[in-house]
């Protein structure tokens, strides 16, 4: 047994010891849904407030309106009656260090990882990789506001999206913690 595969057993069952959320309804407590990164410093729960129960959280690399994070609001508000939504990217983010092209060169020379240093991405060469990664749009970040503005639109563009969902856009600085909004995004997530 891997050391993590093991530490993350044994943290479950002391959460088990002592769980008591077990009667919590499916659809979140107080109606609202986020979209933001997977980033490991990103803890939605503190930043916004939660609880268990509270609000959906849908995380993705960059926190981008992908197919399937507009997939996942959907579902959200058609099932389980989320009445707003929160896009929030992050300061100092991954998903600016690189473009599709650079992710396809690395993982066309190796699906090992890659490592990054003041000069850019490398890869060891250790092959065998795969063209397949030239076929996926990464959605890579070249300015935070940007992409925010840019997800806001595409989720309120989307069919499936009722226009009286107010889609609220921000992003998190990883060094004070501070949700900074982006009032173009905000104001193009408007419901009608």
């Amino acid at each position: 047994m891997s050391k993590i595969l093991n530490e993350v057993l044994l943290a479950n069952r002391g959460y088990v010891a002592n769980f008591t959320k077990g009667d919590l309804a499916m659809p979140p407590a107080r109606q609202f849904a986020i979209l933001t990164c997977m980033d490991a410093r990103l803890d939605p729960a503190k930043y916004a407030g939660l609880s268990e129960g509270d609000a959906h959280v849908i995380r993705n690399a960059g926190g981008r309106a992908s197919d399937d994070a507009i997939r996942s609001l959907v579902i959200s508000y058609k099932l389980l009656g989320t009445k707003e939504w929160f896009v929030i990217h992050h300061t100092d983010c991954g998903m600016e260090t690189f473009t599709n092209d650079i992710m396809s060169d690395l993982l066309a020379s190796s699906l090992k990882t890659s490592s990054v240093d003041a000069t850019g991405w490398h890869d060891n060469n250790a092959g065998p990789g795969s063209t397949d990664g030239k076929y996926i749009n990464w959605l890579t970040i070249k300015d935070q506001a940007e992409s925010v503005l840019e997800d806001v639109k595409r989720i309120k563009a989307n069919s499936l999206v009722p226009s009286d969902i107010p889609v609220y856009g921000y992003v998190y600085d990883v060094k004070t913690g501070s949700l900074i909004e982006v009032p173009a995004a905000t104001e193009a997530g408007k419901a009608s």
